[in-house]
């Protein structure tokens, strides 16, 4: 069955970029998603309805995820430029302040391609801050353009979704049409069987969701032993996520009200925006980002004599390093997808 050619496992913001990198290659009809989870869902365990979600230096400094980030940085402001409204996504002001360590060999990486990238003079900073820049950047409406991708694959590029959770990466090969796998599970790797990767781990965050029609701007702080966020989320209303917490290995999806009050309290001293314009608390969520010692899984086996390629692990960072991240995973197959292409009609190389 055609359908059953490509299997992707997951349909977080992983799985969903791994779709549509497929798909504008012509290979939609052949894709079936198999997930616990759909955009439109909410569980403490399907991270990315959860997230802020902007594009920031909160990544790793290694090859793999500055070459991600800036393959994502791309996709995500031809996004906010081409459809933007559509795909919830839109450019804006961003400010990151580190109160040490700052990663300068990643600003460096970064500044080369960033939008109005400038570093922040010292009597500029906050008390308190070492260092800061700004730029032109991103934010994303994350349970929306989760729910435009999922609507894009399925009713434009005859993506097939079911609800199914699998009892382990093996059952993704039960059709013998199956040609590639793609698992893009998340935290469900660590337990996942056939995959069961102990470096897998939670990352627990708390944020508080509010209106705050003056906020335009994302604010960061990266402070000693803290993560401090403002983040407006485009075509909501007026609404911002604000942050937050970065708590390795809880699993605990409760919400607390003294965690909110600090996040409250830390948001408003650090965005003049927030102070200036008020702020009405409309919830507070919690969920677990699917982290990895290590940094993330992007990697090819065989198995059961066909492809398996493990994409996850990506932590905080799954919207702004999805898209460069499922172009190495579809790379990883890339001799299987020319095959599957040529069964369409002449060869063509992807």
């Amino acid at each position: 069955m055609a359908q059953e050619s490509i299997i992707i496992v997951g349909a977080g913001i992983i799985g969903l970029d791994v779709a549509l990198v497929l798909a504008e290659r012509g290979l939609g009809p052949r894709i079936t998603v198999y997930a616990e989870h759909l955009p439109g869902d909410t569980s403490p365990n399907y991270t990315s309805p959860w997230a802020g979600c902007n594009f920031s230096g909160i990544s790793g400094s290694d090859k793999n995820a500055l070459r991600w980030d800036k393959l994502g940085y791309a996709h995500l402001m031809r996004l906010a430029s081409e459809r933007g409204r559509e795909a919830y996504v839109a450019r804006a002001h961003s400010i990151e302040y580190w109160d040490s360590d700052a990663p300068r060999d990643k600003i460096r990486a970064i500044s080369e391609y960033l939008e109005d990238f400038r570093v922040i003079p010292a009597h500029e900073l906050p008390s308190g801050v070492e260092y800061g820049i700004s730029a032109t950047t991103v934010t994303v409406n994350a349970p929306k353009h989760i729910e435009y991708l999922f609507r894009r694959l399925r009713d434009q590029h005859g993506v097939r979704f079911v609800r199914r959770r699998l009892d382990s990466i093996d059952a993704a090969f039960a059709s013998p049409d199956t040609k590639v796998v793609f698992h893009c599970s998340g935290i469900a790797a660590r337990t996942l069987p056939g995959v069961e990767d102990g470096k897998c781990f939670p990352t627990r965050g708390q944020v508080v969701l509010v209106r705050a029609p003056a906020v335009k701007s994302n604010v960061m702080r990266h402070g000693r032993g803290y993560e401090t966020y403002v983040i407006p989320r485009p075509h909501s209303n007026g609404n911002a996520i604000l942050g937050g917490y970065m708590q390795k290995g809880v699993f605990d999806a409760s919400t607390y009200a003294q965690e909110s009050e600090s996040i409250v309290s830390r948001t408003t001293g650090l965005s003049r925006e927030l102070r200036e314009g008020g702020l009405e608390v409309l919830a507070a969520f919690a969920g677990m980002r699917p982290s990895r010692e290590g940094g993330a899984r992007v990697e090819r086996e065989e198995r059961h004599g066909r492809a398996l390629v493990h994409n996850y692990g990506a932590g905080g960072t799954g919207f702004q390093a999805g898209y460069g991240m499922a172009l190495d995973a579809v790379a990883a197959a890339d001799d299987v997808l020319r095959e599957l292409k040529g069964d369409d009609g002449p060869r063509s190389r992807l």
